[in-house]
């Protein structure tokens, strides 16, 4: 823990550092909620369109969400998704265009979820 997942607009696809920005998101989960290493689990999950607000004007949208077990304050969570904010541009490219950027942290169960690794 934490499960971490990086949703993105397909016009993001080719300007955005994927593997460098889950690198940073796994280095900053241990830095600022204790996370241990070996723990963090990043997925990206690419998405073909995202409507946002009401006029014409069209963003890409990074959504970033955290599951992680209860725990940690108020003020390490909104460390945390403030960090994921201002490390997300280093790694969308010279010129990705409008974008608008989510963070959502939310705990789960520590009882109920189980993780497992298989094979080699």
């Amino acid at each position: 823990m934490p499960l971490i997942t990086v949703d993105y607009t397909d016009r993001l696809a080719d300007c955005f550092d994927r593997r460098g920005f889950g690198l940073a998101l796994n280095r900053l989960a241990v830095k600022l909620i204790d996370a241990k290493p070996e723990g963090c689990k990043t997925r990206f999950r690419r998405t073909e369109e995202a409507v946002i607000g009401a006029d014409a004007e069209t963003f890409a949208l990074v959504a970033i969400d955290f599951e992680i077990f209860p725990g940690r304050t108020p003020h390490a969570k909104a460390a945390l998704a403030e960090a994921v904010l201002a490390a997300l541009p280093e790694y969308l490219g010279a010129d990705p265009g409008a974008v608008q950027a989510t963070v959502s942290i939310w705990e789960t169960d520590r009882e109920s979820y189980r993780s497992a690794s298989f094979g080699g």
